[in-house]
């Protein structure tokens, strides 16, 4: 059984969620949401009838706060951490991660992601390309998957995936959106990993942000042009200009892109507390200039 544990991330509904996987061996948690709605994680897992100490197996599709940055909390009580090998030395010595976070976040950083502390390499568990992770009565398989992070996984568990955010974000039925932040977005990349998933024929997909999504080929094609056309709206506009600049025309597009859909102004709260806008503009941004070196 997967349960959907929401984590009211800034008091937030539905912006990022984390999930847990009944097995014969205990429960297993996908995803470890950032520090600070640590205390939320331990009451969503205590209403599905576990204790958090329960948790011994933690899989992360990547390291960005969102989705990790609980993570050395429940290696604290003892949990394995699962993660992609070029993250795990970011997860044993976090100085570099917070450091570089902090350049950005500034004096946000306790308010949006809480404490990060070092994960003994003891208990990290690197996981390759199409890895099996048999635990107790259960198996997933670890997919390679970057194009959002070079270090993402997607974790596929029967005919269901675990997306992280190589996925998109949607909410609701609302549109999918590409979460496109620095440091490593590559488009081509990330097609292939679109293609993956594609090619892996789920009947589900589990979105960190959020939910779980059926119509998956529906999906994952709208993702594709999407994440085309924010790029494509953000070179043409770039020329010259600063991600600050560009930022507040690109946070109105995506909201006139919501509202076409009937999005409230609740839901349009929702998504850029899930995926900031100027995120994506600052990611969008640093792969054009890459890409025309």
């Amino acid at each position: 059984m997967i349960h959907t544990l929401d984590l009211h991330f800034l008091d937030v509904p539905r912006a990022i969620a984390a999930y847990l996987i009944e097995t014969s061996d205990g429960p297993v948690l996908l995803e470890s949401g950032p520090y600070s709605t640590y205390e939320r994680l331990q009451h969503e897992i205590r209403q599905v009838g576990f204790a958090p100490e329960d948790i011994k197996h933690v899989l992360l599709t990547h390291i960005h706060f969102d989705h990790a940055g609980a993570a050395w909390a429940l290696a604290e009580q003892g949990a394995t951490i699962y993660v992609h090998p070029v993250a795990a030395p970011h997860l044993a010595n976090p100085e570099k991660l917070w450091n570089s976070a902090k350049r950005i976040y500034q004096d946000e950083m306790d308010r949006l992601w809480g404490e990060m502390h070092p994960i003994p390499e003891t208990q990290l568990r690197q996981v390759s390309h199409e890895e099996k992770l048999t635990i107790g009565d259960t198996t997933l398989v670890g997919y390679h998957t970057p194009g959002h992070a070079i270090h993402h996984i997607a974790y596929q568990l029967g005919r269901s995936v675990f997306t992280g955010d190589v996925g998109g974000v949607r909410i609701g039925e609302n549109i999918v959106e590409p979460p496109c932040p620095p440091p490593d977005v590559d488009l081509e990349d990330w097609q292939q990993s679109i293609q993956l998933l594609h090619d892996l024929h789920p009947r589900q997909l589990y979105l960190t942000h959020f939910g779980a999504v059926e119509e998956v080929a529906e999906h994952l094609n709208a993702l594709y042009r999407q994440l085309l056309s924010w790029a494509d709206w953000v070179h043409e506009r770039m020329d010259g200009r600063t991600a600050e600049e560009i930022t507040p025309e690109f946070t109105a597009f995506v909201e006139r892109q919501l509202r076409s859909h009937g999005a409230s102004d609740e839901l349009v709260r929702q998504y850029e507390a899930a995926n900031p806008s100027w995120m994506s503009v600052a990611g969008l941004m640093r792969y054009w200039k890459k890409k025309n070196q």
